[in-house]
């Protein structure tokens, strides 16, 4: 006879089936949320690729071994790796698998009325209160008492018996919690995912325009991106920065008009480390700020150069304040034959660096440029031949030094003798075409970060309901209470029952409280011959 057992065999149907099974798990989110904590944690300690390109290149360099792997596990590019998408998207759908009937069922017990309890003495919590008046009007005062409590109340049907709850907010409450977080999620997605971050580095007396070209590198933008630059336009019209006594920074300023993309919006702003500016959507933080000394090079009385050149301080020792350090800069003269490299070093007065030639130790406290000075060294050779071109710094290799010099502001120099010009002897550079450079003055540069995140919102909106949710979860809890009206020698019995979800401790204390105040409530005045009520408590 042939076995009628079921087949164990897996089918697809029942693997989907143990699959959504699994993800509607409330440990299953659980642990995809570790994961992806954890992934976090890695992608904070291994420097990212589109952060940190550099670091990530050096890393190959020093440990190409360890740097292959890393590589083959996405740890370089955590959060735009398949697998933490692939987490992250399994977090959504549990998510999501677990709130739906938690919000149906929700629904049905709001819609729900509470329905009445047969055996009231088999309840941990029950008391008998002897009251006056008929069972009726003893069950019609108990229900205005209930509801004066915020219980939800209903009466069954025509018996002197009624049933009451409270605290479906706390069900709520945790509802909206996680309802919150999963929005978080979203939001995330929507504003990292479809965002950017950028720097904009701009001198005081120029504009800057919201372009992927103009970003100079210095672009961070989301997966899903779509390219759409705003073109708003930045003007800085002041640059301030002040400092204590001790040169310690107390505020920096940028005083800018923003214009909107299509011109029609235009407004200043001065914007602070805690007070950022904003057009067409884009925040404007104040970032950092630098120094750009305007220089201008000429061959004979034709201009080659003329500008704000800006500049970078060097990396800081420790132990030393970044107001004690040099700023350096760079400029290219590729029209040239042959093409030359100045590289300068900007301090705030010339004691400064004759005391720093004493020392050799960083004391310059550039904290303003009173009377500034450059250092400058030539080069001369082929510049294509720049493995790493920075804007601060002029790679030398394949280079041979042509002297140098200093420079004050207000000066003229010599490029080619590195003596100071004035009077006829300018004037003789000049008709004769030799090469002169003019430190004209110094101005300031400010970085700003430029962000948009269309999430923004979306995640305050989160955090606002979230904290929220968490109201009633602090304050309330689930109690349920039967109350039934018997007739008796004097008058009525007010059987009273009830037991709670959350806080059970609390709740005996509350019972006796609801106990009196159906006594008080439900009779003024008690059965005769009775100076209390017979009273079961918490069993």
């Amino acid at each position: 006879m042939a076995s009628s057992a079921p087949s164990t065999v897996p089918t697809l149907r029942r693997s989907v089936a143990m699959v959504w099974r699994s993800l509607r798990s409330m440990r299953t989110a659980l642990i995809l949320l570790l994961i992806l904590a954890l992934a976090a944690v890695a992608g904070s300690f291994v420097a990212q690729r589109p952060n940190s390109p550099l670091r990530v290149a050096q890393e190959f360099r020093d440990h190409p071994l360890r740097a292959r792997i890393f590589d083959a596990l996405g740890l370089f590019d955590v959060f735009g790796s398949w697998w933490f998408t692939l987490v992250y998207t399994l977090l959504l759908i549990s998510l999501g698998a677990c709130l739906i009937p938690r919000t149906r069922a929700m629904i049905r017990n709001l819609r729900a009325r509470p329905q009445p309890a047969r055996e009231l003495d088999g309840f941990r919590h029950y008391a008998e209160v002897p009251v006056a008046g008929g069972p009726d009007a003893a069950a019609d005062r108990a229900q205005r008492v209930l509801r004066r409590r915020w219980f939800r109340v209903q009466r069954a049907g025509d018996q002197p018996a009624v049933a009451a709850d409270k605290g479906l907010a706390r069900e709520a409450g945790s509802l909206l919690f996680h309802w919150s977080f999963f929005l978080v999620m979203i939001g995330i997605v929507l504003g990292k995912g479809t965002g950017f971050t950028g720097f904009a580095v701009i001198t005081e007396g120029q504009c800057w325009v919201e372009a992927e070209a103009n970003y100079d590198g210095n672009l961070r933008v989301g997966r899903y991106f779509g390219g759409d630059h705003t073109g708003a336009r930045i003007c800085v019209e002041d640059f301030e920065d002040t400092y204590r006594t001790s040169g310690i920074p107390m505020d920096f300023v940028t005083s800018a008009t923003l214009t909107s993309g299509d011109g029609q919006v235009t407004t200043t702003h001065d914007i602070r480390l805690n007070d950022p500016g904003s057009v067409d959507g884009l925040n404007l933080y104040q970032f950092a700020f630098g120094w750009a000394p305007e220089v201008t090079v000429r061959r004979g009385d034709r201009v080659i150069a003329d500008g704000p050149i800006q500049f970078e301080r060097d990396p800081v020792p420790d132990g030393v304040s970044e107001l004690a350090v040099p700023w350096h800069g760079a400029l290219r003269l590729p029209t040239l034959d042959p093409q030359e490299g100045v590289q300068f070093s900007l301090w705030p007065s010339l004691d400064a660096f004759l005391a720093f030639q004493e020392t050799r130790e960083p004391n310059v406290m550039m904290t303003g440029a009173r009377n500034p000075v450059m250092l400058y060294d030539r080069y001369i050779g082929d510049l294509s031949s720049e493995l790493r071109p920075s804007f601060s710094e002029v790679d030398t290799r394949g280079l041979r030094p042509a002297g140098g010099g200093v420079i004050g502001e207000g000066q003229v120099v010599s490029l080619e003798t590195g003596k100071a010009l004035r009077g006829k002897e300018l004037e003789r550079a000049e008709t004769e075409g030799e090469l002169t450079m003019t430190f004209g003055g110094v101005r300031q540069y400010t970085v700003l970060q430029v962000s948009r995140d269309r999430g923004l919102w979306v995640m305050l909106a989160a955090a606002i309901l979230i904290l929220v949710g968490l109201l009633p979860a602090l304050y309330t809890a689930r109690r349920k209470v039967w109350v039934r009206a018997e007739p008796a020698a004097a008058g009525s019995v007010l059987k009273v029952g009830g037991f709670a979800l959350q806080r059970t401790s609390q709740f005996s204390e509350e019972f006796e409280r609801l106990v009196d105040d159906l006594r008080g409530g439900a009779g003024d005045d008690a059965a005769p011959g009775s100076d209390r009520a017979e009273r079961v408590g918490a069993r």
